[in-house]
């Protein structure tokens, strides 16, 4: 092999080795920004619900007279009125019956009972305010609650792209009217079709 050969090898080798070097460098920057800005993003989630926290805590001090309850699920909830009587509550697959008012946390009124219409819910089976679907299971038929929910139990960074705006925190009054197996409720809803139907008389049947 002859020199102007050998010093081709070389420099082909040594081009190679550095562009892949070069390669490879190139990717490492990409994983640690990718692994910061989760970092980051992480630590403002926790901030802006720290911060929706504080705000429940400072509503609840300035209502000492209701009694609010903390929820291990992360929101707070006061009864209007209780059901001492019954001990049962809705299980997934029930259908629960229920009204609801939604309030910004300074009172003013988002959607009206009137507006979000009666609830007609199956346990655990439908998709639903996140908050809701653990607060339903808690009650008992007839008692009414005041949950207040940090945005990420309600609608989150989103919204409900209506009302709701972003990252807002909620208070939700819920009226659990009634509750029971979906077989009930469909024997119910079959008995109640039936009874409206019309019926036809003898004279119709006659002329």
């Amino acid at each position: 092999m002859n020199y102007s050969k050998i010093i081709l090898i070389v420099l082909i080798a040594t081009v190679s080795f550095t562009s892949c070097k070069q390669h490879q460098e190139a990717r490492r920057p990409v994983s640690q920004s990718s692994g910061s800005f989760m970092k980051q993003s992480i630590a403002r989630n926790k901030k802006l619900i720290a911060g929706e926290e504080d705000q429940i805590i400072s509503l609840i001090k300035s209502n000492p007279a209701k009694k609010y309850i903390a929820s291990k699920k992360g929101y707070w909830y006061y009864y209007e009125s209780r059901n001492l009587t019954d001990s049962l509550t809705p299980k997934k697959g029930d259908i629960a019956l229920f009204d609801y008012e939604i309030k910004d946390l300074k009172g003013n009124v988002i959607y009206s009972e009137a507006e979000l219409q009666p609830q007609v819910y199956k346990v655990d089976k439908q998709e639903i305010m996140m908050g809701l679907r653990d607060g339903i299971k808690l009650m008992r038929k007839t008692e009414k609650i005041n949950f207040l929910f940090t945005s990420h139990m309600g609608y989150g960074f989103h919204g409900d792209n209506n009302k709701i705006g972003t990252n807002q925190p909620l208070s939700c009054t819920v009226t659990l009217r009634d509750f029971m197996p979906e077989a009930e409720y469909n024997k119910q809803n079959q008995t109640n079709t039936a009874m409206k139907e019309p019926t036809t008389s003898k004279d119709s049947l006659t002329n």
